[in-house]
């Protein structure tokens, strides 16, 4: 049967006091395998018994041999600070562990395991349609270049890469971007939104579409500025937003990685047109290694 999983924050890991075992199995993410925070919160579920994997770019990392097992990405070098490729390698591999441990604890059916196969199978070609947006995603960040705030939405299993969206604007450009679960905007961040506001809403046709139409259509009413990254083909979007950034349909699973494809070319070219060096950002490191 399957079993419950937990996410947290690297930094807060270990002052929560976590309830692990020798059944806890601890999944540690990091490009380089020597982040502060993230080797305190494996060393701190080894001392409690747990086992640890690792997901990490660099063979030989400190993480990588603190680890019981590793699965390295090997996307290769990632020269700049702000990650990128080595995001889109660390969703796959985990695509690929939920895979594993999905087949080995017979929890999916053999259909099941050789469709979710053949849909990663077609990843490649989803993201170079993607990647053919990367003009369009060009002109709209000559229009919004010069705004001080952005909102970015995404429901579900799209809000981390809201998340990365905002993240990756902050980084790059210096332009103060938050990122929240659509559902939760009118709890507060709507009161941000007004006819200054760039807000991106991830609107791909999955199971909570209409869902996140309804929050579009709140944003709307409000005069906020809104810039949609939606499902190729669908016709209705562009009559209730003043952009849209086009991606290929992909399975649900799959859609993050091809949604964090125009997160992260907006990010860079509103980064290059305000004279940002993207490569080095001010006041980051490559490696996080202290508290």
């Amino acid at each position: 049967m399957p079993r419950p999983v937990e996410v947290d924050i690297g930094s807060e890991f270990r002052y929560r006091n976590p309830i692990l075992d020798r059944q806890s199995l601890l999944v540690a993410i990091s490009q380089s395998g020597e982040t502060a925070d993230t080797l305190a919160a494996v060393k701190e579920a080894k001392g409690k018994g747990a086992r640890v994997l690792s997901v990490c770019n660099v063979v030989g990392s400190t993480m990588a041999r603190e680890s019981h097992g590793v699965f390295y990405t090997h996307a290769g070098p990632e020269i700049g600070v702000a990650a990128t490729k080595t995001f889109t390698a660390q969703l796959t591999a985990l695509y690929l562990l939920a895979f594993y441990l999905g087949t080995a604890r017979k929890v999916l059916s053999p259909s099941r395991a050789t469709k979710l196969l053949e849909d990663l199978h077609h990843l490649p070609r989803l993201i170079e349609e993607t990647l053919k947006q990367d003009p369009a995603t060009l002109e709209l960040a000559r229009h919004f270049f010069k705004h001080r705030d952005f909102l970015y939405l995404g429901r579900g299993i799209n809000y981390p890469i809201a998340l990365e969206g905002a993240l990756k604007l902050k980084e790059l450009s210096y332009i103060h971007a938050e990122g929240y679960p659509a559902g939760e905007m009118k709890h507060g961040p709507i009161a941000l939104i007004d006819e200054n506001m760039p807000v991106v809403v991830l609107a791909p046709k999955d199971g909570v579409y209409e869902k996140v139409i309804s929050n579009v259509m709140e944003v709307k009413a409000r005069g906020g500025i809104i810039i949609a990254v939606a499902t190729e083909g669908d016709r209705g979007i562009g009559t209730k937003t003043d952009h849209v950034i086009r991606v290929p349909s992909a399975p649900p699973l799959l859609m993050p990685i091809v949604l964090s494809i125009p997160m992260q070319l907006l990010a860079y070219h509103i980064a290059v047109l305000r004279g940002c060096d993207v490569d080095q950002p001010r006041n980051l490191a490559k490696s996080v290694t202290v508290e």
